[in-house]
């Protein structure tokens, strides 16, 4: 099942991120500014955030594992056809569509955990689907670069397709079937109904923003690094830009320790040392030393890895009905950070260069700080309500 799970973590991440190492090359092909560029990144987040709702309600009927099985197939087949895509809106409207097709993935993959894995288990279980997404998101953009340096970005595309295409195969093949799932109801008014009540959840709602905030930081950044690596001062190669990503293996340690992190510290010191390393990193890579901007990244992906697996896994817990809408919850609003971050981070940088991308990363740090000070303050808050409560009785 893990295994299985990390198949399509992998191959979501590197379908979903596959023309962000490229973007500087996707500039110069078709004569573009970083922002334009940016929507072919933009377009499939977004995509993704709006439909993972939907998608996770068809789960609820169909089964978390025949609606992965779809969105991955569909996901890989145009992922083959995006390097053939004539011109750039082509190129972002397959983009968009291979969003839509991914968003059957995450919140999916989620609640099948919730629902087939022992709750002792559970964070350490989403830390490894998770893990699975940080290597995917790193091996397409490693492959790429190199691809795109020896060929075109073109080839590199159809090499992330046809490897996302053994990641599907192979997921198929291993997932088991599942053994709690009970088919639920299509009806709108159900599903308004669930919505509405993950939504009036006060923690649910701060676990949704913790997560756009800590996706907007990640967007952000790596939206816009390889403009800036394959610039004065550093002037890298597009093969060592794309190799750059493989900061992402400290992301999946990170991600699998979440739960170790969880059980030392509690959720909000986990959050509180997630957000201090983001921030940390982002500090650091300000320098003009390409070790120093390397370190910074290394830091930023451990946070950002790290408050992932801490708050998604959160959020499972914390539903206890309705687990694929709370979980799609989490995804639209995470992804629509990732879309958010990504074109914001561009326009930044197209106005500030690198310093005004690294503000907007600690605004959303700082955000995340807001969110998590205010969640405390509501549970003592609450603690002596109930306390006062039994006095009385």
């Amino acid at each position: 099942m893990s295994f299985a799970l990390f198949a399509a973590g992998l191959a979501t991440f590197a379908l979903l991120y596959s023309t962000q190492a490229l973007l500087p090359a996707i500039s110069a092909d078709f004569a573009v500014t970083a922002d334009t560029a940016s929507w072919t990144v933009s377009a499939a987040t977004g995509a993704l955030a709006l439909f993972v709702l939907p998608l996770s309600a068809l789960s609820e009927r169909f089964g978390r594992r025949t609606l992965m099985t779809v969105s991955l197939t569909v996901a890989v087949l145009v992922g083959l056809l995006v390097p053939f895509a004539p011109d750039l809106g082509w190129l972002i409207a397959l983009r968009a569509v291979q969003g839509a097709a991914l968003a059957g993935l995450p919140a999916s993959a989620m609640a099948y955990l919730a629902e087939e894995v022992r709750p002792k288990a559970l964070v350490a279980a989403i830390g490894l689907f998770v893990a699975g997404n940080s290597i995917g998101g790193m091996s397409g953009r490693v492959l790429t670069g190199w691809v795109a340096q020896a060929w075109d970005w073109r080839a590199a595309l159809a090499a992330v397709g046809l490897m996302a295409l053994v990641c599907a195969l192979v997921f198929r093949l291993l997932l088991p079937a599942p053994r709690h799932f009970r088919s639920g109801s299509l009806r709108p008014r159900v599903l308004a109904r669930t919505v509405r009540g993950h939504l009036a959840n006060p923690l649910l709602c701060r676990l949704y923003v913790i997560g756009a905030l800590f996706m907007t930081v990640f967007g952000a950044v790596y939206t816009v690094i390889g403009y800036r690596l394959v610039d004065a001062p550093f002037s890298l190669p597009q093969g060592v830009v794309g190799s750059i990503f493989l900061v992402y293996l400290v992301g999946t340690a990170s991600s699998a320790a979440a739960g170790k992190l969880v059980g030392r510290l509690g959720r909000r010191g986990a959050l509180y040392l997630a957000v201090g390393t983001t921030a940390s990193g982002l500090l650091l890579s300000l320098s003009d030393g390409l070790a120093a901007v390397l370190l910074g990244l290394v830091l930023i992906t451990a946070g950002f890895f790290a408050g992932h697996a801490v708050a998604s896994s959160s959020v499972s817990r914390t539903a206890t009905q309705g687990r694929a809408q709370a979980s799609a919850l989490y995804q639209s609003a995470y992804y629509l950070g990732s879309s958010v971050g990504g074109t914001l981070g561009a326009f930044a940088f197209h106005a500030g260069g690198w310093a005004g991308t690294v503000l907007l990363g600690l605004l959303a740090v700082l955000g995340v700080v807001s969110v998590t000070l205010y969640g405390s303050h509501a549970a003592r808050a609450e603690r002596r309500v109930l306390v006062a409560a039994a006095a009385h009785r």
